[in-house]
């Protein structure tokens, strides 16, 4: 149990800071690990080795430099960046929404998203002071776009979020909708393709269409969740601008050498991203023979609802926990997702050992 805070301390600290709670990383300690959609597979013997090589020759005594134009460069190339787009770096897709908080912190303003989604959107608003709101998905998930639209007339967001595919949901929602979405939009549109790797469609081939809307991904479901790199895609013009609340050193020489390295050795990923496709489309009706509500998923996690009254998904997680494997349970997350459990999908024998435990728990 954590101590209180010395009240003369406590004084210098903003009340709504103290009334919050941070964000929660469970505890995996002998677990096997499927609550936070990472890649399960490591680089290959040969590729560690060569890695350990190159990140060992590097100037660890000099703060970043020219290396990282190396990597905007490189990720620009697997991206496809737009003729005329700029690219920012972050560390992680976290910084990225923290930095554009900050860019857009004028009085009165306001952030905007569908929920249930990504819970850093309303964090990043919170600590910097922002208004945030949630506009609630339909039952089943998809964009409520009348809703949208008369929350957007109403409060002129500086920022709207759209998550494609959503955590953690994991749908791709319809692109007409998206598009009165953008078309509406008074401010900025963020499209936030975390999972990219593993949807069917993209917004990159449309991006270029818009001044307002930005392109956000991360190198996290990649395969590099540990690397923490996420960065930004939007007109030259409007990057520059976000850039300037970004800090000078905010990745590492290792994170960058790690993320060429990738990119280099991309094959080897975007296997491993078609192999967890795969095994995506093995798992969906194996979790819908067990009994359970299953939605159809563009991410490398399943969002599935158990049977039973009030506390059955805690019951359900709490049982998968006492046999070894540790998922998210997402219940109290939302009213939308009662008795909800969110899965990663892992490789096929990670996949197979937490089936059985599901069953086991139900």
């Amino acid at each position: 149990m954590t101590a209180a805070i010395d009240p003369r301390l406590a004084k210098l600290i903003r009340q709504d800071v103290q009334s919050m709670h941070a964000y929660a990383v469970q505890d995996a300690t002998g677990l096997l690990k499927m609550d936070a959609m990472e890649n399960p597979y490591r680089l290959p013997p040969a590729l560690q080795q060569a890695l350990g090589q190159r990140l060992g020759a590097v100037e660890l005594n000099r703060y970043p430099g020219s290396r990282l134009e190396d990597l905007r460069q490189a990720l620009a190339r697997h991206a496809q960046l737009p003729e005329g787009f700029g690219l920012m770096l972050g560390n992680g897709s976290d910084e990225l929404i923290s930095l554009l908080a900050m860019a857009c912190d004028r009085p009165g303003a306001t952030i905007l998203a569908p929920v249930p989604g990504f819970v850093m959107y309303a964090m990043s608003a919170q600590l910097q002071g922002l208004n945030f709101v949630g506009v609630p998905l339909t039952a089943d998930f998809e964009l409520d776009e009348a809703a949208m639209l008369a929350a957007i007339e109403e409060h002129q967001p500086a920022i709207v979020y759209l998550a494609y595919p959503n955590n953690p949901t994991a749908n791709l929602w319809d692109d007409a909708v998206i598009e009165h979405i953008v078309a509406a939009a008074p401010g900025l549109v963020v499209m936030d393709e975390a999972y990219q790797p593993f949807a069917s469609r993209s917004y990159i081939d449309r991006v270029a269409r818009h001044g307002h809307v930005l392109l956000m991904r991360t190198l996290s479901k990649f395969g590099l969740a540990g690397v923490r790199l996420g960065y930004m895609m939007g007109p030259s013009a409007l990057i520059a601008e976000i850039d300037k609340v970004r800090p000078p050193y905010n990745i590492s020489v290792l994170n960058a050498e790690c993320a060429l390295f990738a990119l280099e050795h991309a094959e080897v990923f975007d296997a491993q991203a078609a192999d967890l496709r795969t095994q995506r489309d093995a798992l969906l009706p194996a979790l819908r023979v067990l009994g359970l509500k299953v939605w159809k998923s563009d991410a490398n996690m399943v969002l599935v609802r158990v049977p039973g009254g009030e506390g059955a998904a805690q019951a359900v997680f709490d049982g998968m926990k006492a046999r070894g494997v540790l998922v998210k349970n997402v219940s109290k997350m939302h009213p939308l997702l009662a008795n909800c459990l969110r899965l990663t999908v892992g490789s096929a024998d990670d996949n197979a050992q937490m089936l059985r435990a599901l069953q086991q728990s139900l």
